[in-house]
């Protein structure tokens, strides 16, 4: 299979040049376009009470999946004047959404844990501060994994939907000139067979990152050629690498 033209399905990196994606592009003599598929819209404050039956005052600890999450926690509480306490206790799945607090809050002063990538370390983590009343900030396209294993502990928690992915219009791409199309989320995904509902995978290479877009991916019907993370590729740009160079040597 030869791969020459690449539709990357993210925002486009700030500076290319220092970005995972340069080094394969010079090596592999890439084209690579950069469009993201869908935008992130928040509710508004009414149609947060609408649709929620909870109160952020309720809480004394918030669990935090994304940055998106954060962002709309904060801007709802601010909207709803709900001033969030210095008590408050913040549990994030990553390293980077644990520091992306400092937007919004004095890090060193608030107690603020994280876990690795994998949502069974955060729920660990959850457990061991079983008393705390939990918020679950999420968008309402979430998936169940997070509040499943909640669930499967026991853990004292309120679901509240703050945000919802809606699709772009990406009519004007011409899917066909596309060798390999590359996702990093489900509603890049749906996004996909929103603006191109007759399309067909036919040669073209489809590469994923995570496990839900994965899910999603097939349930769709695609067949994935690339997959990260994975032990060898923890990122996508490391997986499309070692996808090319497995094609190269391919006579």
């Amino acid at each position: 299979m030869k791969i020459k033209n690449v539709l990357i399905s993210q925002p486009k990196p700030a500076e290319l040049e220092k970005s995972p994606y340069s080094e394969i592009i010079k090596k592999y003599c890439l084209n690579v376009d950069f469009h993201k598929f869908f935008k992130i819209e928040g509710l508004s404050s009414i149609d947060f009470r609408k649709e929620n039956k909870v109160r952020l005052p309720d809480h004394t600890a918030v669990i935090f999946t994304s940055k998106h999450s954060v962002d709309n926690f904060f801007r709802l509480a601010a909207e709803l004047r709900n001033d969030v306490p210095e008590t408050m206790k913040y549990f994030c799945s990553s390293e980077s959404t644990a520091y992306y607090l400092q937007k919004y809050i004095q890090y060193r002063k608030r107690k603020i844990f994280f876990s690795s990538q994998e949502l069974h370390d955060l729920v660990d983590i959850i457990r061991k501060h079983k008393t705390e009343k939990y918020l679950f900030p999420c968008s309402a396209e979430h998936n169940n994994e997070l509040s499943d294993m909640l669930d499967q502990h026991k853990i004292s928690y309120s679901k509240a939907v703050m945000y919802r992915t809606v699709s772009e219009d990406m009519s004007f791409l011409d899917l066909a000139k596309y060798d390999l199309l590359v996702f990093f989320s489900p509603a890049g995904i749906r996004s996909l067979f929103r603006n191109f509902p007759e399309f067909k995978q036919g040669e073209t290479a489809i590469g994923v990152f995570g496990q839900t877009t994965a899910t999603a991916a097939r349930e769709a019907g695609l067949s994935i050629m690339i997959e990260a993370p994975t032990p060898t590729a923890p990122s996508m740009a490391k997986a499309i690498e070692q996808f090319l160079s497995a094609c190269s040597k391919i006579k």
